[in-house]
């Protein structure tokens, strides 16, 4: 998220080809993968990963603060070397920030879906100082966009999940009354929702 009047939140476009929501405006995001696991909380560890190699954005610190656009340039080339993504903040000196990450939404995809996902949502505060770099190949276009206009807009294709996480944002009048709504909530409920046949065909319902 940026501040701004309106707040907005990032969008990808994800290409025509795409395994996950081809042609559609998603949060950035993906799947855990074994080098995640070198950290105390290998989701969030995730989240920090697939947001730099989806969008160039690191939320990553050192005891000098959060990483700068050099720290960002330097872990981009390790890793086109071949570096994994914690062997080259260890080698920057950076570590994920992990508390940086506010869960927000838990969704399960249907159970009659060939391929399900459990995915978790989290918040989180663009860095001072940084800006979006998008990975060609895997995001085709970006937007920093309100939630409002993001569900109101025809341009922005938007899956399921993602309109629903959008409706749940849309009311805050600021990151910060989102963050400390996010905050309050002890246990965030597992949204699961259900495809139906209705007299207007499939539908997707949530209890």
């Amino acid at each position: 998220m940026r501040e701004g009047l309106p707040w907005e939140l990032l969008l990808v476009h994800r290409p025509g080809g795409a395994d996950f929501a081809p042609g559609a405006y998603v949060f950035p995001g993906g799947t855990v993968h074994e080098d995640d696991r070198a950290w105390s909380d290998e989701i969030r560890a995730a989240a920090v990963r697939e947001l730099f190699e989806e969008a160039g954005i690191l939320l990553a610190r050192s005891r000098g603060g959060y990483a700068s656009t050099a720290d960002s340039e330097r872990l981009r080339e390790l890793m086109e070397r071949g570096t994994s993504f914690s062997k080259a903040l260890g080698e920057v000196g950076l570590e994920p920030a992990l508390d940086d990450l506010t869960l927000f939404a838990r969704w399960v995809t249907p159970a009659q879906m060939r391929r399900r996902f459990d995915a978790r949502f989290y918040l989180a505060r663009l860095p001072a100082g940084q800006s979006v770099r998008a990975q060609e190949g895997e995001v085709t276009d970006w937007m920093w966009i309100a939630p409002r206009a993001a569900l109101d807009s025809p341009a922005v294709t938007l899956v399921y999940a993602t309109r629903a996480v959008l409706e749940s944002a849309a009311d805050a009048e600021d990151i910060a009354a989102l963050l400390a709504r996010a905050r309050r909530v002890k246990e965030v409920p597992v949204v699961e929702p259900r495809i139906v046949q209705t007299e207007n065909g499939w539908e997707i319902v949530r209890d």
